[in-house]
């Protein structure tokens, strides 16, 4: 485990440095640089595995997993190959994947909706809706399709990053993005007025 150092980054220092360097210096000690890379590279995965398993603390465990298995490969990392983070959402995808073979069933309608007195309840019921009926429609895609569409459209990697976090071509993230995309369109298509989007 590296030894937390005295010397720690500025905020100015910590920005300007890659996520590669910042691996590395965590790996030569600086505990200061895992903070940063957490906080840079934490929400990401969150939001991924949130968006894979619908549960908020499988999804946590995953990114704490994740992480983990990053601090632990930082002493063999090897700068300018793969970025850590297209490694970490290969390995969270990975970890989802998992979980998601080892579940049978997942119950979407069972996620307590909390009560909201304020002026603009109206509207965050409506994003609820719109997002629950997303989530639905995505756990009814064909897995592969689901981590291409999350990784693509909601957590807005390039088609090559996805190629690197799923293990396959460029063609074949581009195959099932759009496969995923149009089955999702026929999905939602019969709740458009339901879910309030215009036609």
């Amino acid at each position: 485990m590296p030894r937390d150092t005295t010397d720690r980054m500025t905020a100015p220092e910590s920005e300007s440095l890659s996520d590669d360097a910042l691996l590395g210096r965590y790996a030569a000690g600086d505990a200061s640089a895992a903070r940063v890379l957490v906080d840079r590279l934490a929400p990401r995965i969150l939001r991924l595995a949130t968006r894979l398993l619908q549960d908020r603390a499988e999804a946590e465990d995953v990114t704490q997993e994740a992480l983990l298995r990053l601090w632990q490969i930082a002493p063999r990392w090897e700068a300018g190959g793969a970025q850590p983070s297209t490694w970490l959402h290969r390995v969270a995808v990975n970890l989802a994947t998992d979980r998601l073979r080892r579940r049978r069933g997942v119950d979407f309608d069972s996620i307590d909706e909390p009560d909201d007195p304020a002026p603009a309840a109206v509207e965050t019921m409506i994003e609820d809706d719109r997002r629950r009926a997303l989530d639905q429609a995505l756990a009814a895609l064909p897995e592969r399709q689901r981590v291409a569409v999350v990784l693509r459209h909601l957590e807005g990697l390039t088609n090559p990053e996805i190629g690197a976090a799923m293990g396959i071509g460029v063609e074949a993230v581009e195959s099932l993005t759009a496969r995923g995309k149009r089955r999702l369109a026929q999905l939602l298509e019969g709740r458009r007025d339901e879910l309030g989007y215009d036609r």
